[in-house]
């Protein structure tokens, strides 16, 4: 009975989530961003301010779709992925899943076009992944069995994250290439080196 009371909780919980982030989408496409109010996302989905405050600290992380889930569920695909699985494959199940997550809500392109177009959207990006991204270099390094301030584990962490915001901005681009595809293709030049030639140090007449 305490099983089900709980998930019935945690179910809501991800439902009023959901409902305020796809009002906050919603009411950004049609009015901007920056002229959106928490009021009216709260409004929107039914809700109060305080209740929006719950889930959010501001209408940024709203309309961002900003999901903890995703982060805790990363963390959880690094402490248990097996221990043949290469650092920047366990990167790759955890862009995914995340992935996998976002597409559910049909919104992804939309929301991706959104925060290309606005400055205080990229910059709210740019200050959750960063934090995200030291979390996930600590969880990883640690995988790797390497001490805190590894290079490698802060560059696989990192350059996946930049990865994924090329492939949102291609997608716009160029609609027809699927994301996954994009993403595929970018996971396999990361692994094979983007520039096997680089070497600055052997050209001649470097200063």
């Amino acid at each position: 009975m305490g099983d089900g009371e709980g998930g019935l909780r945690q179910r809501k919980k991800r439902e009023t989530r959901a409902a305020l982030a796809d009002a906050a989408l919603r009411l950004a496409l049609e009015k901007g961003p920056d002229n959106v109010t928490v009021e009216e996302i709260a409004e929107a989905a039914d809700v109060s301010v305080r209740t929006f405050f719950n889930y959010f600290p501001h209408k940024e992380h709203a309309i961002l779709g900003r999901n903890p889930e995703h982060l805790d569920q990363a963390l959880e695909r690094m402490r248990t992925a097996p221990a043949e699985e290469s650092p920047l494959t366990t990167m790759w199940y955890v862009v995914n899943d995340v992935l996998r997550d976002l597409e559910s809500d049909g919104e992804l392109s939309r929301r991706g076009e959104l925060i290309m177009s606005s400055p205080t959207l990229l910059y709210q990006l740019m200050l959750s992944s960063i934090d995200d991204e030291r979390m996930l270099t600590a969880a990883l390094a640690e995988r790797m069995g390497e001490p805190a301030g590894s290079v490698r584990a802060a560059l696989i962490v990192s350059t996946a994250g930049a990865a994924c915001r090329v492939v949102i901005e291609l997608h716009k681009a160029a609609p027809d290439r699927p994301i996954r595809e994009l993403l595929d293709e970018s996971f396999h030049l990361l692994a094979r080196g983007i520039d096997p030639g680089f070497g600055p140090d052997n050209q001649k007449g470097h200063s």
